[in-house]
């Protein structure tokens, strides 16, 4: 399988810590008891730690299709091709505006996408990884010839993580990743290439699925209830240290399991969590220097977060055409996820 194009788009809205920071004073003044002092002090130092310094949300004037629009133009543009060309369209990613339909044919009608099959994948961050192994088998058997992902991860402005009033300290347990998040969209065109084999490994933990949710209403009844779900009501709750202190373990075995030729490789694709713990995971393969990580610039793209870095590297010349480039993503569910492929 080829990439013939990956493209992303950020928002205008360029938000630093500091204007986090104030956002959190200003909405929880009314509703923190205790010393809100403390606990800014506390998401400034955490915000430090992990390397975030940046992150883009929507202005008044945007929208998360008006962004989106961009990316799919810029990748059409590239690979040379238009929208009736592509025969396979697959959305994926947690921010969404609809559960009915899949939010792949309101993206095809709202741009003219004809002849394209429409599809969702939704595995939360690793949505596009997940995606990306069901094209590969599409564009393999024949059944596609040329396929696009796409995603808008535009859940800051759509309210979906919300968590900016603040209660009590406690709430940082499970919403401090909320200010960690930013909003991106991408589009990545691919057509089959039989001398081009992706190797994909993927490892599931569903006994850490409560740690990192976003409910919908009437969701208990779909779920073995636990004092993790819906603490922060439908909004983004989200365990953060527990998360790390499994992911470690979990994308250590997974990337040994993929075992790419390490001489060889010349880029490495994170999920933008932190930046602080790809660089430790890849310290222990001694492979820092081949990290490109979109989360001190970005912030946590969520399923946008390996093909934003991918077009970011791509666009700035760090990788080229022939090069082997690798991902390893850690997602709620949990799973997680290492694949490796010729650009």
């Amino acid at each position: 399988m080829r990439i013939d194009a990956v493209k992303a788009a950020l928002p205008s809205r360029k938000l630093s810590n500091e204007d986090i920071l104030q956002i959190v004073r200003e909405s929880s003044e009314a509703t923190y008891d205790g010393d809100l002092d403390a606990a800014i002090k506390r998401i400034e130092s955490w915000l430090t730690y992990s390397g975030a310094q940046t992150r883009y949300t929507l202005e008044e004037n945007e929208t998360p299709l008006s962004v989106l629009t961009g990316a799919i133009d810029a990748a059409l543009e590239e690979a040379k091709c238009t929208k009736d060309d592509i025969d396979t369209l697959v959305y994926v990613g947690v921010g969404r505006g609809f559960i009915e339909p899949a939010g792949a044919y309101l993206v095809a009608h709202a741009l003219g996408f004809k002849n394209a099959h429409c599809f969702d994948v939704l595995d939360a961050c690793n949505s596009w990884s997940r995606g990306a192994q069901i094209i590969y088998h599409f564009l393999q058997s024949g059944s596609s010839k040329r396929a696009m992902i796409v995603n808008a991860e535009f859940s800051v402005t759509g309210n979906r993580l919300g968590n900016f009033a603040l209660r009590h300290e406690g709430e940082l347990t499970w919403t401090f990743p909320t200010y960690t998040i930013g909003e991106a969209a991408t589009a990545t065109i691919f057509s089959a290439d039989p001398t081009n084999e992706w190797k994909f490994k993927f490892r599931s933990r569903p006994d850490l699925a409560d740690l990192c949710t976003i409910p919908v209403n009437g969701f208990q009844g779909y779920c073995n209830q636990t004092e993790r779900i819906g603490k922060n009501g439908n909004r983004f709750t989200s365990y953060g240290y527990e998360l790390f202190e499994a992911a470690g373990p979990e994308l250590i075995q997974v990337f040994q399991d993929l075992n790419p030729p390490l001489d060889k490789l010349r880029a490495i694709f994170p999920h933008a969590a932190s930046q602080k713990a790809g660089d430790d995971l890849a310290d222990l393969f001694k492979l820092r220097h081949l990290v490109s990580n979109v989360y001190p610039r970005c912030g946590n793209l969520v399923s946008c977060s390996v093909p934003a870095a991918m077009a970011f590297a791509i666009e700035e010349q760090r990788v080229a055409r022939g090069d082997l480039l690798a991902a390893v993503v850690a997602s709620a569910g949990m799973s997680f996820s290492a694949y490796s492929f010729i650009y």
